[in-house]
C-alpha cells in the first residue's frame, strides 16, 4: 500500500480539505451535514449486536491461568493505572476545556440538553442499568443494560461450555463478531467522505475554531500522556529501586514500533521480547501480564476516551453532573477491559460513549480526523504502561534480573513452553483490544506470540 493510498492519509486529506471548503464556502456548506450524517449512522446502525458479541465473546470464552496471587497483583495494578488515567483525564479536560472552542449548543439536538439536565435519584440511575425488555434497549440504543444483559449471558454460557463441551452458541457469536467487525471495515472505506462532508459542515456553520479545538483535543491528550509516563517511572523507580535512566534506552525500540504501527497487537512480540532480554521480567511474568495488558492495560485508551467524553459535553455546552462524569470514568475502563472490549476502532467507540452518555455526535467527526494523531499517543501509553506492570508485578514475585536490566547480564529467549501463555491469559475466542488503534491504522491482529523461555549468558 502507496504512502497516499493509506487510509489514515486519506482520511487526513479529507479532513483537511472539508475544513477548507467549510471555511471558504461558510454556511452553505452546512448542507452537506447529511452526508456526513449518514456515515455516522452506518457506523452507528453495527454498535449494538457489536457491543453485545464482543461482550459475549469476550466473557463467553475466560479460560485458563487467570486466578491466584499473580493474577490479583496484575489486575490490581492495571485497573489502579486505569483509575488515575481516568481520573487525570477529567481534570486536565476540566480545566483546559478543549471542547469549549466550538459552541454546537444550537447546533446539537436540544433534547440532549433537557436529557442531561433530567435529576434523577441514585434509584432511577440504579434501576436504568437493567432493562425488563433486553429487545427494548437494543432498539433504543441504552448501552448500559445491553452490556449487563450481555455480561450475564457470556457468563452463563461460559458455565455451559464449561459443562457440557457444547461451544456452538460461543462459536455462534465469535462469527457474528467477525462479521460485524467485516461491516465496520466495509463502512469505513467511505470515512474519507464521510469526514470531510462532517467537517465542511462543521467548519461553514462553526468557524475557524474548529481547528483550534482539535489542536486543543491533541495537546490536552499529549500533556495527559507525558503526565502518565513520568508518574510510571516515578512509581516503578521507587518501588523496585531500578535507575530510571536505563529505562528510556530499554523502551526504544517497542516505543519505534508502537508509534508506527499504533497497534498493540502488532507491538506485543517486541514488548515481549524487551521485557525479557532487556527490563529482566521472568518468562512466566511477562507471558501472563503482558497477555492480559493487551486487553486491560490500555491506559492512554483510559484517558483518551475520559477526554473524548469531556470534549464532546463541552462542545455542547453540556454540564455533566458528578453521576455522569463516574459514568464516563467507568465505561472508559471498561471498555479496555478483557470482557468488554470494543474492537473496531475509535468511530465505534466515540459513538458508544456519546449515544450511551446522551453527548452531541456533531463533533464526532473532528475527533475521527485527528485519530491516527491520538492513535500515536494512546499506544505509546499503552504498551509502555503494560512494560512498567510487568516491572511491578515481576519485583513482588522477586523475578525480576537487576543484573540484566543493568546490562551486566544479558538474557536471550527461545520458543517454550511456559508456566503462563499468552493463550492462557487470554479469552480464548476474543480478539484483541482495538482501542488503541484507530480505524486507519494496520491490521491490529494478533500475531503468533510464542511462550518464552530465558537463558542468560555474560555480557
Amino acid at each position: 500500500m502507496t504512502f497516499w493510498k493509506h487510509p489514515a492519509v486519506l482520511i487526513a486529506a479529507g479532513a483537511i480539505a472539508g475544513a477548507a471548503v467549510g471555511l471558504i464556502v461558510g454556511e452553505p456548506a452546512g448542507e452537506l451535514k447529511v452526508f456526513g450524517d449518514v456515515f455516522i449512522r452506518l457506523v452507528q446502525m453495527a454498535i449494538v449486536p457489536l457491543v453485545m458479541a464482543s461482550v459475549v465473546v469476550g466473557t463467553g470464552s475466560l479460560a485458563g491461568a487467570g486466578t491466584g496471587r499473580l493474577a490479583a497483583r496484575t489486575v490490581g495494578w492495571m485497573l489502579g493505572f486505569s483509575l488515575i488515567s481516568a481520573l487525570l483525564a477529567w481534570v486536565l479536560a476540566a480545566t483546559l476545556r478543549p471542547g469549549a472552542g466550538i459552541d454546537l449548543s444550537g447546533v446539537a439536538d436540544p433534547g440532549l440538553d433537557a436529557s442531561a439536565a433530567e435529576a434523577t435519584t441514585w434509584q432511577d440511575t440504579l434501576l436504568g442499568f437493567v432493562s425488563t425488555n433486553v429487545f427494548e434497549a437494543m432498539s433504543a440504543g441504552s448501552m448500559i443494560p445491553v452490556i449487563v444483559f450481555s455480561v450475564l449471558f457470556g457468563l452463563a454460557l461460559n458455565r455451559y461450555v464449561a459443562t457440557s463441551g457444547n461451544r456452538l452458541v460461543l462459536e455462534l457469536a465469535t462469527q457474528l463478531q467477525s462479521v460485524l467487525l467485516g461491516m465496520i471495515r466495509l463502512v469505513m472505506l467511505i470515512a474519507p467522505i464521510g469526514v470531510f462532508c462532517l467537517l465542511a459542515a462543521l467548519t461553514g456553520t462553526v468557524g475557524a475554531s474548529v481547528v483550534l479545538s482539535g489542536l486543543a483535543y491533541l495537546g490536552t491528550t499529549a500533556l495527559g500522556v507525558a503526565i502518565l509516563t513520568v508518574l510510571f517511572v516515578v512509581v516503578v523507580s521507587l518501588r523496585t529501586g531500578l535507575n530510571p535512566l536505563r529505562l528510556p534506552a530499554h523502551l526504544a525500540e517497542q516505543t519505534a514500533v508502537a508509534v508506527t504501527t499504533t497497534s498493540s497487537a502488532v507491538t506485543f512480540p517486541t514488548v515481549l521480547r524487551t521485557a525479557i532480554e532487556r527490563i529482566g521480567v521472568s518468562p512466566r511474568i511477562a507471558n501472563f501480564t503482558l497477555s492480559l495488558g493487551m486487553t486491560m492495560g490500555s491506559y492512554g485508551a483510559v484517558l483518551n476516551y475520559m477526554i473524548v467524553v469531556m470534549f464532546l459535553a463541552q462542545s455542547g455546552d453540556m454540564q455533566l453532573g458528578v453521576g455522569q462524569i463516574v459514568l464516563g470514568m467507568a465505561l472508559a475502563i471498561l471498555l479496555n477491559m478483557g470482557t468488554i472490549t470494543v474492537p473496531g476502532g475509535f468511530p465505534v467507540v466515540a459513538m458508544f460513549l456519546a449515544t450511551t452518555m446522551g453527548l452531541p455526535l456533531e463533533a464526532v467527526g473532528l475527533l475521527i480526523a485527528v485519530d491516527w494523531f491520538t492513535g500515536i499517543l494512546r499506544t505509546f501509553l499503552n504498551v509502555n504502561g503494560d512494560t512498567v506492570v510487568a516491572m511491578l508485578v515481576s519485583h513482588a514475585e522477586g523475578e525480576l534480573d537487576r543484573e540484566v536490566y543493568a546490562g551486566a547480564r544479558r538474557a536471550s529467549t527461545e520458543d517454550a513452553p511456559s508456566d503462563a501463555s499468552p493463550s492462557d491469559a487470554l479469552p480464548s475466542g476474543a480478539l484483541p483490544s482495538a482501542s488503541d488503534a484507530p480505524p486507519s491504522s494496520p491490521s491490529a491482529a494478533a500475531e503468533p506470540r510464542p511462550a518464552l523461555a530465558t537463558s542468560t549468558t555474560s555480557a
